[in-house]
């Protein structure tokens, strides 16, 4: 299954739309338009709260996003690397051994689960706003696209 995340064009938040290959909203993701953790919230097409996302508060050199549940419990962390040439991202803090890697930064990235592939992430690069697409099973869409907004969050931080 294919998704796209588009930011929208002006938002003071940082709000996002994730839409399937038909061009339907599946779910919503609203930013806080003061936070300097760069809080966003995924919900459902419902309005159900699927997942909160957040940086951590001061970053020295290895910056952190973190993701919780809808009860406010930490599923995982987000961190890069202090030299982080390939623009590798790993994911702590769960059961399974998950990684983002293949130059985030730039137009392709893979998700590994435990060493094998389980989605592929195309970065549009576009001056008006972030576009990603996601490729993965749906039953992994949701989690993945957290840690896609997670991944998101660092670079954003990580350039101002």
């Amino acid at each position: 299954m294919k998704v796209f995340i588009k930011n929208k064009y002006f938002t003071f938040g940082g709000s996002s739309y994730v839409t399937d290959d038909a061009g339907r909203q599946i779910f919503k993701v609203k930013g806080k338009v003061f936070s300097f953790r760069r809080k966003k919230f995924i919900y459902d097409m419902d309005g159900n709260l699927l997942y909160r996302v957040q940086n951590r508060f001061f970053n020295f050199f290895v910056h952190h996003a973190y993701v919780f549940d809808a009860n406010g419990e930490k599923l995982c962390t987000v961190k890069d690397r202090f030299f982080n040439i390939h623009k590798e991202y790993f994911i702590l803090g769960t059961q399974d051994n998950y990684k983002i890697d293949g130059r985030f930064a730039s137009l392709d990235s893979r998700i590994t689960r435990n060493g094998e592939i389980i989605a592929f992430i195309h970065r549009d690069f576009n001056i008006l706003r972030d576009s990603f697409q996601l490729e993965a099973k749906p039953e992994d869409i949701p989690f993945l696209t957290a840690l896609l907004i997670a991944v998101d969050n660092i670079c954003d931080n990580k350039q101002q």
